[in-house]
């Protein structure tokens, strides 16, 4: 999915490309988000000739605050965005400060900004997502032929690939990306209405002009905030990410457990499990992961109530998104960068996946066993039943294909009966549906 609303044209944007994201969320970027805002609406005045290009010019070149000054003028007028305009404006001068925040009110500063904050730490989600997708593409064809079990209810069920397990999850990551795309262009909204949305001082080509200098859409109609189910829909669409890889890294800690071991998490030459017994290797990064998700999980809830505000707003939504926001996408970010790091270092055991393939003297191919006697004349219940005794027997220590093949039921000769142990014989389609993701 093209977003054009993501392209960057300012090279003080493009340094987050090379930073972690919790720097966007810093209290004097976020004034400095802020003070993007206030120019970007400065030059849209310019442009309509409402503000003299010589202003404009002194306005950019002196704009300045700092934290210490405004966190002085706040503990007076106890309201952040009076005592960032405070400052900015002591910057200017009284012919230059009489320019800023022309009929404007607090959110559409706010909301506009916050809309930059998400803007550009979702480009580092996005090049994090491309990763891990490219990473489990790779791995999945690698391993395209590499047998292993199928499990349903936790039981062995029938045999798969380790590629084609895989391949699953390229495909749910590819769906979470697209959805994380879809989210991310309704939310990249700024609103330039001022109070109650209806443009009573600023005209609304000003929000026009302003949006497109900042790189968002401007919103077809607000309050005197943007309303929260893009956010929520945005706060939902991390909550996916986390969740599928969760599923991921629980799938990696059952895999690992010390009777399967078809894979385990990379080990460090230097690594140890356990303070008290040396022989453990834990899954640790990906219980790690799948704790975290959970509270990504629960900030997606606080973003849904968040919708509910009193009549055209109210600031209940403030202090909760100080917090979800940029921890849920600080957390994303570690989670994908950490999971990509899990699968590129992932240790896979495809002795153990085969031993475990043939466990009970290969229980896992009753069906083709239940249909090969139907072909040779049984009924269905009868073929079940003969397929299930055997079956069971072996669970309790018995052999499933030798049981077989000493019933003299089971009119099946020595060679229709391998035929029904070849493995080869469920990797048969396996490439119609990798050709599906070339």
């Amino acid at each position: 999915m093209h977003l054009p609303f993501l392209s960057y044209n300012n090279a003080m944007i493009d340094r987050y490309s090379r930073e972690e994201i919790k720097c966007i969320w810093e209290l004097e970027e976020k004034f400095n988000y802020y003070l993007r805002v206030e120019l970007a609406v400065c030059d849209a005045y310019c442009q309509i000739g409402a503000i003299p290009g010589e202003n404009l010019r002194e306005i950019r070149e002196k704009a300045s605050f700092t934290l210490e000054r405004i966190d002085e003028i706040e503990r007076e007028v106890r309201h952040d965005v009076i005592a960032f305009l405070t400052a900015v404006n002591e910057s200017l001068g009284a012919e230059n400060a009489k320019y800023m925040h022309m009929g404007l009110t607090s959110s559409d500063v706010i909301d506009t900004a916050f809309a930059l904050q998400i803007k550009d730490s979702s480009k580092i989600i996005l090049n994090d997502l491309d990763k891990l997708i490219n990473v489990l593409k790779e791995l999945a064809f690698k391993y395209k032929n590499t047998i292993c079990i199928g499990r349903s209810h936790g039981v062995h069920a029938e045999v798969t690939t380790f590629g084609f397990k895989l391949l699953n999850w390229l495909d749910e990551i590819t769906r979470a990306d697209n959805t994380f795309k879809q989210a991310l262009e309704e939310i990249l909204t700024g609103q330039i209405s001022g109070p109650v949305g209806t443009y009573s001082n600023v005209p609304p080509e000003i929000e026009e002009l302003a949006c497109k200098e900042l790189g968002l859409k401007a919103a077809k109609i607000s309050t005197q905030i943007i309303s929260r189910d893009r956010h929520a829909k945005f706060m939902s669409s991390l909550a996916l990410i986390a969740s599928l890889i969760e599923k991921f890294a629980t799938e990696i800690r059952h895999l690992q457990r010390t009777e399967v071991r078809e894979v385990e998490e990379g080990f460090g030459a230097h690594q140890k499990g356990s303070s008290a017994m040396p022989h453990k290797k834990n899954p640790v990064l990906c219980e790690n992961l799948c704790g975290l998700a959970r509270v990504v999980r629960s900030n997606a809830m606080v973003a849904f109530e968040n919708i509910n505000l009193w009549h055209e707003r109210d600031i209940s939504h403030s202090s909760a998104e100080r917090i979800i926001f940029p921890d849920s996408l600080i957390l994303t970010d570690f989670m994908l960068n950490r999971f990509t790091n899990v699968m590129q270092n992932l240790v896979v055991h495809t002795d153990n996946m085969q031993k475990n393939t043939e466990l009970y003297g290969g229980i896992v191919y009753s069906q083709k066993v239940l249909l090969k006697l139907i072909e040779k004349g049984h009924t269905r219940e009868d073929a079940y039943r003969i397929v299930q005794k055997h079956a069971l027997s072996a669970l309790n220590g018995g052999n499933f294909k030798m049981e077989l093949a000493s019933d003299t039921e089971v009119n099946l000769s020595a060679e229709e009966l391998d035929t029904c142990f070849d493995v080869r014989d469920y990797l048969k389609n396996i490439d119609t549906v990798f050709k599906r993701f070339e």
